[in-house]
C-alpha cells in the first residue's frame, strides 16, 4: 500500500462555498468559515497540507452582534512609533470596511502558522451582495441550523446545502450555461 493514499489531485481539489452574513452572529460565522478554509469539513484533512476550499461571504454589513459590543469593541493596532496606538471602534469599521471584521474575526479562529495567509486569500468578503463572477464559482451554498440540533459537527453538516445529486445537478446547469 502507498504512503501517499488520498494525496491525489482529486483529494485535494479546492471547492467554492458561499456564506451570507445576513443576521447571522460574528463569532460562529467566523468559526465556520475557519472551519471551512482549513479543510476540516473533508475527509482527507490533514493539518500539514492545506486542503481548505474558497469561501465568498455577502451582506458582510449586515453581520449581527451580541451583547455590548457594539459599543464596546475597539479593533487596536500599533504603528511601531512612540504613541502610535491606534484604536477604531466596530461602528466605524462598520461604516468603512465591513469586510475587514469578518476578516479579522476569521484569522483570529485560524492556526497562528505559515498557512494563515494563503486560508485568509481565499476567504472573500464582500459588504453587499457578491459580483456575480464569484457567484458563478460557487459549489455550496450554507443556510442556518434547523433549531434543536446538537453539536457543532451536526450544525456545520446542516449548514451545508448543496451537496450530492444537487450539486451535481447545480454544476451541471452552471456548465450548460457557459
Amino acid at each position: 500500500m502507498s504512503a501517499t493514499r488520498g494525496k491525489t489531485a482529486l483529494a485535494l481539489t479546492r471547492v467554492w462555498h458561499h456564506a451570507s452574513a445576513q443576521d447571522r452572529v460574528l463569532g460562529n460565522l467566523a468559526s465556520r468559515i475557519a472551519w471551512v478554509l482549513m479543510g476540516k469539513h473533508k475527509p482527507t484533512y490533514d493539518p500539514a497540507v492545506d486542503a481548505g476550499d474558497y469561501v465568498v461571504v455577502s451582506h458582510a454589513l449586515d453581520v449581527r452582534l451580541t451583547g455590548r459590543k457594539p459599543e464596546d469593541k475597539v479593533y487596536r493596532h500599533h504603528s511601531g512609533f512612540i504613541g502610535g496606538l491606534k484604536e477604531v471602534p466596530i461602528g466605524r469599521m462598520r461604516e468603512r470596511r465591513p469586510d475587514e471584521i469578518i476578516r479579522r474575526a476569521v484569522s483570529g479562529m485560524l492556526p497562528k502558522n505559515t498557512f494563515r495567509q494563503r486560508r485568509l486569500d481565499r476567504l472573500k468578503v464582500f459588504p453587499g451582495d457578491a459580483p456575480a463572477a464569484y457567484m458563478d464559482n460557487v459549489v455550496r451554498t450554507w443556510r442556518d441550523a434547523p433549531a434543536g440540533v446538537a453539536g457543532a459537527a451536526a450544525a456545520v453538516g446542516a449548514e451545508m446545502a448543496g451537496t450530492g445529486a444537487q450539486a451535481e445537478a447545480e454544476a451541471e446547469a452552471a456548465q450548460q450555461a457557459r
